[in-house]
């Protein structure tokens, strides 16, 4: 994948505003999974210009979301340590490091968890948990391990726009996987048995 030209046409999307009409639902996901197949802003533009505003923001969205999972399943893969999946279909199973299997997730820091930001850092163990009992309630929800890389953005507070920083997300998964060890990964068990979870932090402004 060509990292800087992905990091180039997912800026030009934080032009716009983030907006979610609706939550996510399978029925606007068939409506616009051209995304999977559109590789430019410009593309993006033209294929949702007759789009009422909120299935556009939708698609707008989606693909954003995307192509910045599929740069981050790239750059970990680029690792020696690192078993891409090549199922695609596989939905609780992007790659394994060291023979573990992680679905992977980029997660803005949410505004509904009851603590903040230097908080969180502390007690990793409860955002995750957090994290897992409010996940999307479509696709690719699951009590299977996962790898959350977390965006926190104490300047703008718009964590959101951070999917769009490629080359500052590498500089993170590149670090956590060089320094990455079994015994550093959190273990629960959700009432499905027993899963193993970490949290990459990609932060700025944060002190």
């Amino acid at each position: 994948m060509d990292l800087p030209r992905v990091e180039k046409e997912l800026k030009k999307r934080t032009a716009y505003p983030y907006r979610w009409g609706r939550k996510q639902s399978d029925r606007w996901d068939q409506q616009t999974n051209f995304i999977y197949t559109t590789y430019s802003m410009a593309m993006l533009l033209r294929k949702t210009e007759h789009f009422q505003a909120d299935l556009r923001d939708y698609a707008f969205n989606r693909w954003y979301n995307f192509w910045s999972a599929m740069a981050v399943e790239d750059i970990f893969a680029s690792h020696e340590r690192v078993d891409p999946n090549r199922n695609s279909y596989d939905k609780l199973v992007d790659f394994s490091i060291d023979q573990i299997p992680f679905d992977h997730k980029t997660s803005v820091f949410p505004r509904g968890f009851s603590r903040p930001y230097s908080d969180a850092r502390e007690h990793e163990d409860a955002l995750i948990t957090w994290l897992y009992a409010h996940q999307s309630q479509q696709g690719r929800k699951h009590l299977k391990n996962r790898l959350f890389i977390m965006l926190y953005d104490g300047e703008t507070m718009q964590h959101w726009k951070m999917k769009a920083e490629i080359t500052r997300l590498q500089s993170a998964i590149d670090h956590y996987v060089a320094n990455f060890s079994s015994k550093q990964l959190y273990c629960f068990d959700f009432g499905e048995g027993e899963i193993f979870s970490d949290m990459i932090w990609v932060t700025k402004g944060a002190g």
